[in-house]
């Protein structure tokens, strides 16, 4: 949880906490989030009530579902972010090249959001999506830019996030996860080996501004067993640290 706010409104918090609920259940009614939130079953209608009206949540029959004039607001906050025009092309091109699923994530709030994802001719279908955000430690995307954060920075996602174990090979050790920022760091390069997702590996590398503000990520992913040997360790970082190196040259002279 990030930090809280020191005047919250709990309104406010009461209708996000419900329409994070919608998102988990896929869809529900108001007895069932009510027994998920404890909250009572009128106050859950009357909030629902007025996001169906304000068009932010669908009814269809008894059940509520996410609307979708969050797409709105998703794609205008995509749009706002420089490096999202400027990376789109080179991971795009990184898709068509690799045949491989590429991708281009940035940080927010201490998670990883993926901002544009292109797929290859040969790519594998992945539970995330557009818009999904994930722990920072668990991914090659987020040890990438985590490398590049101040230490400050990194004690303030650790203590928020903490270092949740997703397979048998994500880091959950402190001391481990600063060992392998400090490789990051020296090599360019950071490795997801099934950390994430078991059968799925991922090389990835921050995009730095001139000045060394991280900016984002980019990567290539796929099943273990197409990464291995030489693609993991050599052809894929190459790649991946080429199509950096011309977004942040597009970065530091756009």
């Amino acid at each position: 949880m990030g930090k809280q706010a020191k005047h919250a409104v709990k309104s406010v918090e009461n209708a996000f906490e419900i329409l994070d609920a919608l998102k988990q259940l896929n869809g529900a009614g108001v007895s069932e989030l009510s027994e998920h939130l404890g909250l009572p079953k009128s106050t859950i209608h009357n909030y629902l009530s007025t996001l169906v009206q304000e068009e932010y949540v669908v009814k269809e029959g008894s059940t509520y579902h996410i609307g979708i004039r969050f797409l709105e607001y998703g794609a205008f906050a995509r749009i706002q972010m420089d490096i999202y025009e400027i990376a789109r092309p080179e991971v795009d091109d990184l898709a068509e090249r690799t045949g491989e699923l590429a991708n281009l994530m940035v940080e927010q709030h201490g998670r990883g959001s993926y901002l544009h994802r292109a797929r290859g001719e040969r790519a594998v279908q992945v539970e995330a999506h557009v818009g999904t955000r994930v722990s920072l430690h668990g991914t090659a995307l987020g040890k990438a830019m985590l490398a590049h954060f101040p230490d400050e920075r990194v004690d303030e996602i650790v203590e928020m996030h903490g270092l949740t174990g997703f397979t048998p090979t994500t880091i959950t050790d402190r001391d481990e996860l600063e060992a392998e920022l400090a490789e990051i760091r020296e090599t360019g390069v950071a490795f997801d080996d099934e950390e994430r997702l078991p059968g799925l590996r991922c090389v990835a590398a921050p995009i730095l501004s001139n000045n060394g503000r991280v900016l984002g990520a980019i990567s290539v992913s796929g099943p273990s067993n197409r990464i291995r040997d030489d693609r993991f360790t050599e052809e894929l970082p190459n790649r991946v640290l080429e199509a950096v190196n011309v977004i942040e040259l597009n970065v530091t002279y756009s």
